[in-house]
């Protein structure tokens, strides 16, 4: 049985170690709202972004970024809505949606950034 949990925090500790590396400050993870959930809210700058962590082992599925659909897309934006009003303190900070595409295994691990990968 495949622990979907496991495979999805793989991905998610990778990304937020490309991130620091970047000069990215992570302010949370894993933001859950009754819409939607956000995997890494992140600062650089004056941009709040928030960032949708996909892992793939392999792209016989395809890329990992053809899975952030619009419906999925909007589930994020909804979440952000809600975290932005959360965090009065940011209202005035300039935001983004990235994707962050991972791919590979314990051996190796390759990570695509998308910035602004969406609007909505």
């Amino acid at each position: 049985m495949i622990d979907n949990y496991a495979v999805g925090m793989f991905g998610q500790v990778h990304a937020e170690k490309f991130l620091r590396a970047k000069g990215y400050q992570i302010l949370h993870k894993n933001y859950h709202t009754k819409t939607g959930e956000i995997d890494i809210v992140a600062k650089q700058g004056s941009y709040i972004i928030f960032a949708e962590v996909k892992f793939r082992k392999s792209l016989a599925h395809g890329y990992p970024r053809e899975s952030v659909t619009p419906a999925k897309q909007r589930k994020i934006h909804n979440a952000a809505l809600h975290y932005i009003a959360a965090h009065p303190q940011i209202s005035e900070s300039d935001f983004r949606f990235d994707v962050l595409e991972v791919l590979g295994d314990d051996k190796q691990v390759y990570i695509n950034h998308i910035e602004d990968a969406f609007c909505v």
